[in-house]
């Protein structure tokens, strides 16, 4: 589980595209202290497993199941990624509960900066709004932010100097992909409600 706190801004070292998958190399010092082979680390959003560890870099593997419901199938060598290790247990829940699953990839669609923070406008596939409220929880690209608007195709999040400054959200521009995450307990009420009625029928 993780918390949607990035950790650090790690980059894409290596990419080798395989016939119905990808191998990627990413450095990142923070998250490859005491990593280990098995170990889940979440890169943009998405829970990888530690394959190979040498230094500051570790290896994963991409399935294609992954590559289709997410955006890391677009990264090339130079890409800035979003990283973040598991919590332990006991520790402070700085954000939410993430589980690094992909629910689907957004847009930005637009950016308007303030003297004091920015809003970001990020488009929202079919299927998704009825999870996204105001004020209310999502990951975009691992990050765990607080939903200002939600719209039915869209949702606006509000971006904090910190977060501009330390990770992807401070670069990304209208037109690139990002991961969403909705709030796991939103779709279990649903799927609860849901067999609540059938039963009661």
């Amino acid at each position: 589980m993780f918390t949607g706190i990035v950790e650090e801004l790690g980059e894409v070292t290596a990419v080798e595209n395989l016939d119905d998958a990808s191998r990627f190399r990413l450095r990142g010092p923070v998250v490859t202290e005491g990593a280990r082979h098995g170990d889940s680390i979440a890169v943009n959003g998405v829970c990888l497993t530690v394959v190979e560890h040498e230094g500051d870099e570790f290896t994963a593997d991409v399935m294609a199941e992954t590559l289709n419901r997410s955006s890391l199938g677009a990264l090339i060598v130079g890409s800035r990624v979003n990283l973040e290790r598991p919590t332990a247990v006991g520790a402070r829940l700085g954000g939410h509960i993430v589980q690094g699953h992909v629910d689907g990839t957004g847009e930005i669609l637009e950016r308007t900066p303030s003297e004091n923070w920015e809003i970001v406008k990020v488009s929202l596939p079919a299927g998704l709004s009825r999870y996204v409220v105001e004020k209310g929880s999502i990951t975009v690209d691992g990050i765990s932010l607080t939903v200002v608007d939600a719209g039915p195709d869209h949702f606006t999040v509000s971006l904090i100097p910190t977060t501009l400054a330390l990770t992807t959200l401070g670069v990304k521009q209208p037109g690139d992909p990002v991961n969403l995450e909705v709030d796991v307990i939103a779709k279990y009420v649903e799927r609860l409600l849901a067999a609540g009625q059938e039963a009661g029928r």
